[in-house]
């Protein structure tokens, strides 16, 4: 039965304190080298992939490609700069697809 991991991707400041965690990270800063990365970690029983907004902009194609497989899942984390909100739309266009309607951000 083999093990699953998890991996962090993105700018190397804002994903080297993972490793503390006994995560494994990339470092990946250009579009083919982070499409590149993240196609190897997915072929490497890796389930779950953490990635930096900032270095998933920069793939959107290679992520959409594994969004409707189970395995990795691949989840936006805001960078060292902070969140730019991309991770927080990923998360609420998924619960719309799941359920069919908008739960997290209903007007009040």
């Amino acid at each position: 039965m083999a093990m699953y991991k998890i991996a962090v991707v993105g700018e190397r400041d804002a994903i080297l304190g993972f490793k503390s965690l006994g995560l494994d990270v990339f470092a990946a800063y250009g579009e083919e080298e982070i499409s590149r990365t993240l196609n190897t970690l997915a072929r490497s029983d890796y389930a779950v992939i953490f990635i930096t907004e900032k270095t998933a902009m920069k793939a959107q194609e290679t992520i959409d490609k594994y969004t409707s497989k189970p395995f990795p899942a691949i989840i936006l984390i805001p960078g060292a700069d902070g969140s730019t909100g991309v991770g927080m739309m990923a998360v609420k266009a998924s619960v719309e697809k799941a359920i069919g309607t908008d739960i997290l951000f209903k007007d009040e």
